[in-house]
């Protein structure tokens, strides 16, 4: 169990607190949204949520099998529905470089696709999902 505390500032922003490390983020919604846009909106953190859950899964199983994932990176674009407002799609792109071959790939692959936030998303949010392989 984690416990975040949440706090409303005023002027539609939020400060949340880590309860374990103690610490903050503040979230701010998008100008199109009556917000500032001067920090990551609330669904800005759902996609965030979602590339770093891919990529620290794919590290997990890579460091388990002595593979090196140093420098990969997840590109998440995020397309919001308008009736009713609502994160519509999750588009990701995840760069590996290095070298693997089929079996690593497949692995890694069914790694990130494995995610708990993926999982959590998966029946609600379209989420297509690219890799580029960018060996040495």
């Amino acid at each position: 169990m984690v416990q975040i505390d949440i706090t409303y500032e005023g002027g539609l922003r939020t400060r949340a607190v880590h309860g374990p490390s103690g610490t903050e983020l503040v979230t701010d919604p998008p100008v199109d949204n009556q917000g500032q846009g001067e920090s990551f909106s609330p669904t800005d953190l759902v996609a965030t949520g979602l590339g770093s859950c891919m990529l620290t899964i794919m590290g997990i199983v890579a460091e388990r099998h002595g593979w090196s994932l140093t420098g990969a990176t997840a590109r998440v674009i995020k397309k919001m529905a308008s009736d009713p407002r609502r994160i519509a799609e999750l588009e990701v792109v995840i760069r590996v470089p290095g070298t693997f071959d089929e079996r690593a790939r497949t692995t890694l692959v069914r790694a990130a696709e494995g995610c708990p936030v993926h999982a959590t998303l998966g029946s609600v949010v379209a989420m297509p999902i690219r890799f580029e392989w960018l060996a040495d």
